[in-house]
């Protein structure tokens, strides 16, 4: 028990680290898939490309994570016949469906508007949280700062045609990928009960990308054309991938959700920010009042105890 009270993954400063660093890796993700799809070639009529490309990032990401926990003597020890189905579901919820409504989103969205949006995922997180865990109770404070991160998401949504309007293969894929998101963040508890999270993670990620390759194939999905920049591209969003979920999965399961989840401030504003100096897309006031809002609906969740 002392152990688990000590683990590095519960102390504050080492808590604040790993979600930092996994937080401004995922925000990074924005303009790599934006160049990747641009460098190999897929357009975004090409839905058997965006899934082979999905696939091979997170299928080599999950390798990478079940090597490095096999070198570093974690358990692979589980129930087979009790725990493959969750297994099976939390890869299809985490990986499969996650990324496939991501990537067809960001193919018909700006990555600074996806960036925003996908913020959603940490507010769902927080409602269900109150919904499914006795340790998480639904405050006034956690409904106000609710209601702010959701006010910045209507709020990217007004304005002009000029300045990007909700269409549904972009910015309602992107919501359908945060719903995702947050369902398979409260499903990681169920994980770290059945097997180590490291080699869970890495499991999730290598079959749910094996599911995105396979149909993405049978659709007729290629890699156009094969460059340096592609493969750069490719390389640092595997790598984003194995890191990130590792990290943030580890910390969902030894750690209060709400605690974890508002270091997520910071996807919507580097992911912004990158996208528009990356990809030279135009900085829309109304994309700084949404980034603010949803950081600050998440530092009102978070802010005292939960």
């Amino acid at each position: 028990m002392e152990e688990t009270r000590t683990s590095i993954f519960q102390r504050p400063v080492w808590v604040a680290a790993f979600a930092l660093t996994a937080a401004i890796a995922w925000g990074w993700a924005f303009p790599l898939i934006k160049v990747g799809f641009s460098a190999f070639g897929i357009t975004p009529d090409m839905t058997g490309s965006k899934m082979l490309f999905a696939g091979i990032r997170f299928a080599a990401a999950g390798l990478v994570v079940l090597a490095v926990a096999r070198s570093s003597g974690r358990s692979f020890k589980m129930d087979v016949k009790h725990d493959w189905w969750f297994l099976l579901a939390f890869a299809l919820m985490n990986t499969t469906l996650h990324y496939f409504f991501f990537y067809v989103g960001m193919s018909h969205s700006d990555g600074s508007r996806a960036a925003i949006l996908n913020s959603l995922s940490t507010f769902l997180v927080v409602l269900l949280a109150c919904a499914c865990f006795k340790s998480d109770k639904l405050t006034a404070r956690k409904m106000l700062g609710c209601a702010i991160g959701f006010s910045g998401v209507l709020a990217l949504n007004l304005g002009g045609a000029d300045s990007g309007q909700f269409t549904w293969l972009g910015d309602g894929m992107i919501i359908l990928n945060a719903i995702c998101g947050a369902s398979s963040n409260l499903m990681t508890r169920g994980l770290s009960r059945r097997v180590d999270v490291f080699v869970g993670t890495g499991y999730s990620l290598t079959f749910g990308g094996m599911l995105l390759i396979i149909p993405g194939l049978a659709l007729g999905g290629t890699l156009p054309q094969i460059n340096m920049l592609g493969i750069v591209c490719l390389l640092l969003l595997i790598a984003i991938s194995a890191l990130g979920f590792a990290l943030y999965n580890k910390l969902l399961s030894c750690n209060p959700v709400g605690k974890v989840a508002i270091y997520n401030s910071l996807i919507p504003i580097v992911g912004t920010v990158t996208s528009c100096l990356c990809l030279g897309e135009t900085f829309h006031a109304k994309y700084a009042v949404a980034g603010v809002l949803a950081a600050l609906g998440i530092y009102t969740i978070n802010k005292g105890k939960n």
